[in-house]
């Protein structure tokens, strides 16, 4: 009795709670939210559900591990680049984020419901305070720290969580060049009197890049807030 037991102590202290998540991200990038079940996860970790209920009470606590430890690694790639500027801070912050949203089908959805459901929780101030610091870093005046640091987050993960939803969208079967360019034309076509403006833009839509277009939002933002704010590093 006393070497099972001893054994049993072994098994869950070889299975930590990092095994578990990683297990877990896995299962939600290869499946989604439905596919990542605790009988799934005891499966791929060869282990039984009483080993990882040790480290994991249920499902929800699962998700939200494997969102805040996805967008943990995301906001140390970019901030650990050493960027030459807050400015460069906050564009690789932002494409770590982007990135990550992009190569993880389930993330935007997570994301958003955490952010409404508990902000309290780890991944809020996660992603505010690498944001934060940087736009700290900028000069901008203490009282307006929490509005512009707020607009660059807002923008990223909306911006970021479209980009992946229309990637997901189209699928690998469709040729986003001809998409666009299906989009284009249709635009080009449209009533001149009642789309003069998105008939002007059609070709540019037809040429974007989504990345691209997703940094040239930030600078947008960071120029606004440069001409609103005197800033003072």
């Amino acid at each position: 009795m006393a070497t099972r037991t001893r054994r049993s102590q072994r098994r869950t202290e070889a299975l930590s709670r990092g095994r578990i998540i990683d297990a877990a991200v896995e299962l939600l990038d290869a499946a989604g939210e439905g596919g990542l079940t605790f009988r799934a996860l005891t499966e791929r970790l060869a282990t039984g559900p009483g080993a990882i209920y040790w480290h994991v009470a249920n499902k929800g606590e699962l998700l939200d591990a494997a969102t805040d430890a996805v967008v943990a690694r995301a906001v140390a790639i970019g901030s650990g680049e050493s960027p030459g500027s807050p400015q460069d801070g906050i564009r690789a912050v932002a494409l770590g984020l982007h990135d990550a949203i992009a190569g993880h089908p389930w993330l935007a959805t997570q994301l958003a419901t955490q952010l409404s459901r508990s902000p309290w929780g780890t991944v809020a101030p996660r992603i505010f305070e690498s944001i934060g610091r940087q736009v700290r870093a900028l000069g901008v005046p203490e009282s307006s720290w929490f509005t512009a640091t707020s607009a660059l987050m807002h923008y990223i993960l909306g911006a970021a969580g479209q980009n992946a939803a229309n990637a997901r969208t189209l699928g690998a079967d469709v040729d986003r060049a001809q998409f666009l360019d299906a989009v284009s034309t249709a635009w080009e076509g449209l009533d001149p009197d009642d789309y003069p403006f998105t008939r002007a833009v059609a070709n540019q839509a037809r040429e974007h890049d989504d990345r691209e277009q997703f940094l040239a939002g930030i600078s947008l933002i960071l120029a606004g807030i440069s001409a609103t704010h005197p800033l003072t590093p």
